[in-house]
């Protein structure tokens, strides 16, 4: 999601995730946040906090690295999933 939005708050990535997939995948923030805590130590993504009113509010970006490391899982799943739809049609001879 990060790779189509310039950045985005936890709370927003959960939502945009079940609206994407029809509520088919949830993702807790518990999950989310050490995931992203994660990400940003690894220097993946950095963070920016907007204060609104009297709220703050963190907001993940990518990282030129960041980019980079999304565009090759991208293309490591899309030959994942090439292998697998060839070999559940493999028909035995």
């Amino acid at each position: 999601l990060l790779t189509q939005q310039e950045k985005m708050y936890g709370y927003e990535i959960t939502q945009r995730v079940k609206a994407i997939t029809g509520n088919k995948i949830e993702i807790s923030e518990g999950a989310l946040y050490p995931a992203l805590h994660k990400l940003e130590a690894t220097g993946t993504l950095k963070t920016e906090k907007v204060t609104i009113g009297n709220r703050a509010r963190i907001y993940y970006k990518l990282t030129r690295r960041g980019k980079n490391m999304a565009s090759t899982k991208l293309k490591e799943m899309h030959d994942f999933i090439d292998s697998l739809t060839q070999l559940m049609s493999y028909k035995i001879a």
